[in-house]
């Protein structure tokens, strides 16, 4: 009963005008913080185990395996920009609870270009984002947890500047074998406190309600994940009057077709999906193969004349005793993909 009211109490306490991407600020919140999340289709809530990077997401999957353990990820985009993320987890035995610090911090350059109404070149300016981030999870039951996030989020551009503030807050739940977990995650519930300029009203963050399962099967070092984006809104499609003929086919030739009523439903369900899988390799399962698919993104980004790989994503983790490497690779256009390295390390006992 208790997990019930919870998971109402933290539906009916989230806003309710979510945005989808393009619409709200600091859209850099929704970039993937770590190479796992990257290699995983950009989401993954429903995993607990002693990667602190997940918790940067989902705090209710913050645990004791994660005391003394730091998390460092960066990922090389295209033009030079960067995206950069660090957190530190720490277990307090008496309270049973873990907290942890985190900044995510984007670069988009130094020397961008700035121009007039004519197009004649003024100078640079540079632009830049960051979100730090101060999270606590407990552990209520033996297999319920419940987490918060309190992020104090910047953006500065080109001389103007805005402050905000947003909270994630989350359940997760894990069955007594350890193979099966699901949560609910409200992430960046919010406002702005201040605008870019006196003229701008304050605009919406990129509020979203998601839902994660992730299930490890009994005979076979595999596990996978599956995540219902947007579970605060159903429709999520671009309102594009030159698509409204495309169609929902993932043929190897990407074909137009006549687009019924049928289609459209099917196209605005799967968008709200994420799977990924994980190969657990080896006796002591240091070495992991990864994968995700994220088709929301692939239909977003997809060319109508051209193939691409937008909504696959793919990498790998090497893990010891002391520390974990991993590398993840999105891809967003034909122009090349983007790399993210991840290192997580132990400074106490593992």
């Amino acid at each position: 009963m208790r997990i019930l009211s919870f998971f109402l109490w933290l539906c009916l306490t989230a806003p309710l005008t979510a945005q989808v991407g393009g619409i709200s600020a600091y859209e850099f919140l929704n970039l993937p913080n770590s190479a796992t999340i990257a290699a995983m289709g950009g989401h993954h809530i429903a995993l607990m185990d002693d990667d602190l990077s997940l918790a940067l997401r989902n705090p209710s999957l913050l645990n004791h395996r994660m005391d003394r353990r730091a998390a460092l990820s960066h990922a090389f985009h295209p033009a030079g920009i960067s995206n950069s993320s660090l957190a530190y987890g720490h277990y307090r035995e008496s309270i049973k609870t873990t907290f942890q610090v985190g900044l995510q911090y984007v670069d988009y350059g130094g020397d961008l270009v700035r121009r007039d109404n004519t197009g004649t070149v003024q100078g640079s300016f540079s632009a830049s984002d960051y979100a730090l981030t101060i999270g606590a999870g407990h552990q209520i039951e033996d297999r319920l947890s419940l987490g918060a996030n309190l992020k104090v989020v910047s953006s500065q551009l080109a001389g103007y500047g805005s402050i905000g503030l947003a909270t994630d807050l989350a359940v997760h739940y894990q069955d007594t074998s350890g193979r099966f977990g699901i949560s609910l995650l409200a992430r960046n519930a919010g406002r702005q406190l201040s605008t870019y300029d006196e003229l701008s009203g304050r605009e919406p963050l990129p509020f979203e309600l998601q839902l994660g399962i992730n299930r490890e099967l009994r005979y076979l070092p595999f596990r996978f994940s599956l995540i219902y984006r947007y579970l605060d809104r159903w429709n999520i499609l671009y309102d594009d009057p030159d698509a409204e003929n495309t169609s929902l086919t993932l043929g190897p030739d990407d074909q137009l077709a006549e687009r019924g009523a049928g289609a459209v439903f099917l196209d605005n369900l799967a968008r709200h999906f994420v799977f990924n899988g994980e190969l657990l390799i080896g006796k002591a399962r240091n070495f992991r193969l990864r994968f995700g698919y994220n088709h929301g993104l692939r239909r977003e980004l997809r060319l109508v004349d051209f193939r691409s790989g937008a909504g696959y994503s793919f990498g790998f983790a090497f893990r010891t005793k002391r520390f974990s490497l991993a590398y993840g690779r999105s891809t967003y256009h034909l122009g090349g993909g983007i790399n993210q390295l991840g290192l997580d390390i132990g400074f106490g006992q593992r």
